[in-house]
């Protein structure tokens, strides 16, 4: 029976453009993930959007000396272009700058304070003289008071990953001008943490067996290490959502609050576009549904913990003031699935230092698979990686164009010639005919279950470990041989060399959609793997706003062995794959820093 699967990713905020770490820390890997389940048959929903209010963007916004709501649009419309010339298939990416998004967050705000977990407080909070205002956490950085670490944000430390309290860094700065804040005196609404703890942990209990190991570190280590305090979800300034508190006209709730919100307001969003505005309850009120979270290591205590400990906290409360359904709570987190960083060539990618692989700067050059392909199988799922061109060159000829391309372009180009176009016709199949088919077929359950398990690398390695078990048996049968003397043996090799080819293009599809698209129609089909994507323009109260939108309807493909029929007419094919020269490697070195 078909499951109901959402595919929540990480919101980039909408201050700078997308580099191959951001990619292979949660974007790739989740739409990966996601075209695996919709070639399953199951209901998937992949979602998320720019992080409009995020103090990043605020931050540019002063340096540049213009709007915030003008950095976020220039972003997000680069992220848009970004995620369709690499083939993220987002049934919805949005941002937070919408009033539905403004009205769902402050639905949760509600729940929570009507159900006794929110309560205010007075605190101190870094105050810059020079600017006149206070400073959100974002905006004073300083020396990290756990682990010495002199650049720690403060609301976390990047250097341990620990979440702060940023009146107590040391040195404190304020990163717009440098300044030395003061501590001054505010109100502001908390979160009351503590309070949910014990809920907190059971539901981290009950996942610790199957989360990968820095996820339970991060997440429940530290909860029973550290134990949880209130922690403060309004701030003082005026970009953001207003709180819907009378007397709170001058504040907004804190980011951190609100984005993570974001992967239920685009649910929401989604329904009302789709002119299904119920649609959406079957993932956020459906016990049965499973949640996937896609981020990076250093969002790992907001998705794990403070996340669904707003959603524990909300309750039913929330369906009945927002949804008018009792009785009902959302749908909790089944899993975390966060990866580690990707540095370069022995560095950590900086985007000031131009220590970086760009995103769009790379595509200028290179395929997107040829960038799909290289991330994944350097994917960091358990620990840091490091991007290396000598690698990227090496795996590209070595491996994507020598053993899966190459075997493609051979059979494809062979058969084309000696059978007219046409699918051999191969009688009674050989033991061993049957055995590649075998071994081929059964990687839609080995692939699979790695697919499940969201282990892509080991997924994507053994894919192409079966792409090699083709080729032995070319080797072996040499068609190439058999047609000057005995043509119908070669049929039999060429027949089932097509036939594991086709299935190899549907276990290779979720990792290579542009090329297994190429491939799919090579090989005479009609109807797509995959859906299509646009660009949509929506506007409210707020201005106007643009979404990436999937439109699953011309879709064909299944998570199922090859079709591919006697007789079948195809076409010529080209080289899915560009063999590249040993020169790019310090062509592409000389451009970093």
């Amino acid at each position: 029976m078909p499951e109901n699967i959402l595919v929540a990713v990480a919101w980039p905020y909408a201050n700078a453009r997308i580099h191959a770490g951001n990619l292979a820390g949660a974007y790739l890997p989740a739409d990966i993930f996601a075209r695996y389940h919709r070639l399953k048959g199951n209901h998937v929903l992949m979602v998320s959007g720019s992080d409009a209010h995020g103090t990043p963007v605020t931050v540019r916004a002063d340096a540049e000396n213009t709007t915030p709501y003008e950095i976020y649009r220039r972003f997000h419309d680069g992220f848009l272009e970004i995620f369709q010339k690499v083939g993220l298939h987002y049934d919805l990416f949005t941002t937070t700058h919408t009033r539905n998004h403004f009205k769902v967050s402050q639905a949760i705000f509600t729940a929570l304070k009507d159900n006794g977990y929110l309560y205010t407080d007075r605190q101190q909070q870094w105050y810059a003289p020079s600017l006149g205002r206070f400073l959100p956490d974002r905006y004073v950085e300083g020396t990290c008071y756990i682990c010495g670490y002199e650049n720690a944000r403060g609301d976390q430390c990047d250097g341990c990953g620990n979440l702060l309290d940023a009146t107590q860094l040391i040195n404190p700065r304020s990163k717009i001008d440098g300044s030395t804040p003061e501590l001054r005196e505010t109100e502001h609404f908390y979160l009351d943490l503590g309070k949910l703890q014990d809920k907190v942990i059971a539901f981290l209990r009950e996942r610790e067996t199957y989360w990968r190991p820095n996820v339970v570190r991060q997440s429940l280590g530290q909860v029973l290490a550290e134990g949880l305090r209130g922690r403060p979800i309004t701030r003082d300034l005026s970009w953001g959502i207003e709180v819907p508190v009378e007397g709170w006209e001058e504040k907004r709730l804190y980011v951190w609050f609100e984005a993570v919100i974001g992967y239920l307001s685009a649910l929401v969003e989604w329904s009302h576009i789709t002119g299904q505005p119920e649609a959406w309850h079957s993932w956020w009120f459906n016990p049965q549904a499973k949640a996937y979270y896609f981020i990076g290591k250093d969002n790992i205590p907001f998705h794990a913990v403070i996340w669904p400990a707003q959603l524990i906290g909300a309750g039913e409360r929330f369906g009945e003031i927002f949804a008018d359904v009792p009785g009902k709570s959302l749908t909790l987190p089944y899993d975390v699935p966060a990866n580690e960083f990707m540095n370069l060539e022995g560095k950590k990618i900086s985007g000031s230092r131009n220590w970086v692989v760009d995103v769009l700067d790379f595509l200028e050059r290179y395929d997107a698979d040829a960038l799909r392909y290289y991330l994944t199988v350097n994917m960091p799922e358990s620990k840091d990686t490091d991007w290396d061109w000598v690698e990227f060159y090496n795996r590209n000829n070595g491996e994507l164009v020598a053993t899966w391309g190459n075997l493609v372009n051979r059979v494809l180009s062979f058969a084309y010639k000696h059978w007219d176009g046409r699918v051999p016709e191969p009688g009674e199949l050989r033991p061993g005919d049957r055995e590649i088919l075998k071994t081929v077929e059964a990687g839609f359950d080995s692939v699979g279950d790695y697919l499940e398990k969201v282990q892509l690398r080991a997924a994507l390695g053994e894919a192409m470990r079966l792409a090699s078990e083709v080729n032995k048996y070319l080797d072996t049968t040499g068609p190439w041989f058999e047609v000057k003397q005995d043509k119908a043996q070669a049929a039999k090799s060429i027949y089932t060399a097509m036939r594991c080819i086709d299935s190899l293009k549907v276990l290779f599809s979720p990792f290579l959609p542009f090329s297994s698209e190429k491939l799919h129609t090579y090989l005479g089909y009609e109807a797509p793997l995959f859906g299509s994507q646009k660009v949509e323009t929506h506007s409210d109260d707020l201005g106007e706003h643009s979404v990436l939108r999937y439109l699953p309807e011309s879709a064909g493909g299944r998570w199922e062995p090859s079709r591919l029929q006697p007789g079948q007419a195809f076409q010529k094919p080209k080289p899915l794959f560009r063999k590249l020269d040993a020169s790019i490697v310090e062509a592409e070195r000389a451009r970093l820093g």
